[in-house]
């Protein structure tokens, strides 16, 4: 691994684990303008038939996937196997919601925050997994010896 790329990977890190926190370790998860904001939303979808199915949930659900993602690219990143990716999403997870449920009483710990964190990080896992199988064929397609036989298809 460069230099470069491992600052690249701290930087990144650093900046993941202190989102996650500032997400998931505060007493509250946002202020009231923000709870403002999200309800004056979530009534707008409502009124409107095909997006009626959105609620508080579906997007809790959601934003918990999402902000897991980055964990299962960041450990394949780091250079660690698909199913550790997974594993950590499914630890790190539990200790924020067994934090919460012990030390944040002003949080709800919940086993589907859990499910949603772990399906995050498995998606995140896929992508990398995808992205890094794409960019070993394009690196493949520069290789002189594959050059010659792709020119020679193409011929």
């Amino acid at each position: 691994m460069t230099r470069r790329r491992r600052a690249l990977l701290v930087a990144a890190s650093a900046l993941y684990a202190f989102v996650v926190w500032w997400m998931t370790l505060r007493p509250t998860i946002y202020d009231a303008r923000v709870g403002s904001l999200l309800h004056t939303v979530l009534r707008a979808l409502h009124s409107w038939s095909p997006t009626a199915w959105i609620s508080f949930d579906v997007v809790e659900f959601t934003a918990n996937v999402a902000m897991f993602v980055p964990l299962g690219i960041l450990v394949l990143a780091w250079g660690g196997r698909w199913w550790y990716g997974i594993l950590i999403g499914t630890v790190l997870s539990a200790a924020i919601e067994t934090a919460q449920l012990l030390f944040l009483p002003t949080r709800v710990a919940d086993v589907r925050d859990v499910v949603a964190n772990t399906v995050g990080a498995a998606i995140g896992v896929g992508i990398a997994l995808f992205l890094g199988r794409h960019a070993a064929r394009s690196q493949d397609s520069h290789n002189p010896r594959h050059r010659k036989l792709i020119d020679k298809r193409a011929q």
